[in-house]
């Protein structure tokens, strides 16, 4: 009988892995928006699109209710101080809204299974990656509203804003990132993704107070428009925005069923971002992880 001689068996070292985890998470993040960057470079139409399209809404219908007497119903006499906020929320709605796409066509061309396959440290990577992309779209999107806005006569940001305004924009942006994100794993095609993308788009502008105060609508719109997470972020920005002098008790929607504050809102906006990114996250443990 021989006797294993173990001072001369390797044995993997895992403290390696571990010690340089932070350096392979960045490399897989900065790769993967290097890419997305890139593919958004290719194609400025996209872009361009993007850009384009919430300032059309924003002169269309500044200048279709110039007229509309809406100071006895809102903080402003003007109707594209009213309508300013409603876009920003809208946009960075709309933009959350379709970053699944960018994800569905890799599945479907066949890159997703590559990453999958890769020796990549983590696949969490992808989320961020995708979500970080999100955002630097909406940021250009949003510096086009703001910049045009201020052309026009309306400055959206000021000293006692800034704050409150680019957090709920995150919490926004990143819960209805993780959701598209989530809808692009489970939905079989991008027709499908599509289809949901137009069927509650839309829907949702036009059930919220972004081209409308509450005091304009139905009662059953109104209904709608209350528990719309859209109304409870743009009027948050609305309120903030007119008003100088708020606080976080500062009730901002007011009718026969409940009011709402500005610290209600926020801490809305924060449970939902947190329960999507962890749904997101317990998601990707099951289906991808190890």
């Amino acid at each position: 009988m021989f006797e294993a001689n173990t001072k001369d068996v390797l044995y993997p070292n895992f403290q390696i892995r571990q010690h340089y985890k932070h350096t392979y998470y960045l490399q897989e993040i900065s790769s993967l928006i290097k890419r997305l960057l890139i593919q958004s470079w290719r194609r400025p139409s996209l872009i361009l699109t993007s850009i384009f399209q919430p300032l059309l809404w924003l002169l269309m219908f500044s200048s279709l209710f110039d007229k509309a007497e809406i100071q006895p119903f809102t903080f402003t006499h003007k109707y594209q101080n009213f309508i300013s906020s409603g876009l920003i929320v809208f946009t960075t709605f709309t933009s959350a809204l379709n970053a699944g796409l960018p994800l569905m066509f890799d599945r479907e061309f066949g890159f997703f299974n590559r990453l999958l396959s890769s020796p990549m440290y983590s696949r969490y990577s992808i989320i961020i990656s995708f979500s970080i992309n999100i955002l630097v779209n909406i940021l250009i999107q949003l510096i086009s509203i703001v910049y045009i806005s201020y052309l026009k006569g309306t400055t959206l940001f000021s000293t006692n804003n800034t704050f409150i305004i680019i957090l709920i924009l995150f919490l926004l942006s990143n819960s209805i990132t993780n959701i598209s994100l989530i809808l692009a794993f489970i939905l079989p095609g991008h027709i499908e993704l599509l289809a949901f993308i137009l069927a509650t788009n839309l829907p949702l502008l036009f059930s919220s107070t972004a081209l409308a105060p509450l005091s304009l609508m139905s009662s059953w719109l109104q209904i709608l428009a209350t528990i719309n997470p859209l109304s409870h972020a743009i009027e948050l920005i609305r309120y903030t925005y007119l008003n100088i002098s708020w606080t976080f008790q500062s009730n901002i929607i007011k009718n026969h069923w409940f009011h709402l504050s500005i610290l209600d809102i926020t801490m809305f906006m924060i449970i939902i971002n947190i329960l999507s990114s962890l749904y997101i996250y317990k998601f990707i443990s099951n289906k991808f992880e190890d």
